[in-house]
């Protein structure tokens, strides 16, 4: 009996069956718990966190080293501005595909218009790059709920391939294929398939799957992608406030020193004024002290050399 290959994990170099090994990655389970795919605290990109106290990617920590804490960004929000008021990846959507625009989910001015190579990718909606990335989710967690269904649609048809007669089993496999190819469509609302009563117990299975279970099911996905989305803009929001009370708080602080300071430098002033008109006061009855001694010693001459003539 021939035994399957194995891999080895990226992460800690033990060899598994490849089906164990995440895709992209290639981690092991081990490896994908100790090490888990996060969001970064600044920039929101994903990235393989090494640590539980390590919350932001390498570029974004190299950034800080280099320019310090970020402020957000003036489009988009997230704290990742390093350099001036936008953040690197606005930048260069903007020198790419000009001036922001609202985005159709969120209604921030944050939507670049990448053309149609771009659309394409959300259905042709104007998006955000987080609600971007927000839209890419409900779209893959349709295709899997999709390809679960048509699974589970395959599943109860060979079960009841013994009992099913050749008409039943096809109008069975069009009804599988026909629910799969609807929910393949993006995430808008869908009318609900028409059901027509018929007789047996397999048309009511048939019956039950229908597309609003998928409905359902994309409006939840949509609801919490948005909920989400307005955490973080809360979150942005109120990290944007306190910045602005730490520099409020800054400022007050720098006010009090100059003002304390300016104090001290008037009271030396008036202190040195004070002290140099006293000693000009002195000085001035000092001279007049010289004059009146002089003025008395003329007189004296005078009256002495009077009394000298024959």
């Amino acid at each position: 009996m021939a035994t399957s290959a194995l891999y080895a994990c990226t992460k800690c170099n033990q060899r598994y069956p490849f089906e164990e090994l995440s895709q992209g990655q290639q981690l092991c389970k081990e490896c994908r718990i100790a090490h888990p795919i996060v969001k970064c605290t600044y920039c929101r990109s994903e990235f393989q966190q090494e640590s539980k106290t390590n919350t932001i990617c390498k570029k974004c920590a190299q950034n800080v080293k280099q320019f310090g804490t970020p402020k957000p960004c003036q489009y988009c929000n997230i704290i990742a501005a390093f350099i001036g008021t936008k953040c690197q990846r606005c930048t260069n959507s903007e020198k790419k595909y000009g001036p922001p625009q609202t985005c159709e989910q969120c209604k921030q001015q944050c939507a670049f218009d990448r053309k149609e190579e771009g659309r394409r990718k959300v259905d042709g909606k104007l998006l955000c790059w987080l609600c971007t990335l927000s839209y890419r989710r409900v779209l893959q967690k349709t295709k899997e709920h999709s390809s679960s269904h048509h699974k589970y649609v395959i599943c109860h048809s060979n079960s009841l391939s013994g009992s099913l007669s050749p008409e039943q089993e096809q109008g069975l496999w069009k009804q599988s294929h026909k629910s799969s190819s609807i929910q393949k469509e993006t995430p808008k609302k869908k009318p609900k398939l028409e059901l027509k009563p018929s007789n047996g117990d397999s048309s009511s299975i048939t019956q039950s799957m229908d597309s609003g279970g998928t409905d359902n099911f994309i409006l939840i996905s949509q609801l919490k992608e948005e909920v989400m989305s307005l955490k973080r803009l809360l979150q942005q929001r109120d990290q944007t406030i306190l910045e602005k009370d730490r520099k409020l708080t800054e400022l007050k602080a720098d006010f009090q020193y100059q003002e304390s300071n300016m104090r001290v430098k008037m009271n030396q002033m008036e202190k040195s004024h004070k002290d140099s008109m006293e000693l000009q006061q002195a000085k001035n009855r000092e001279l007049m002290k010289q004059v009146a001694a002089l003025s008395k010693g003329k007189k004296f001459d005078r009256t002495g050399s009077s009394l000298l003539l024959p």
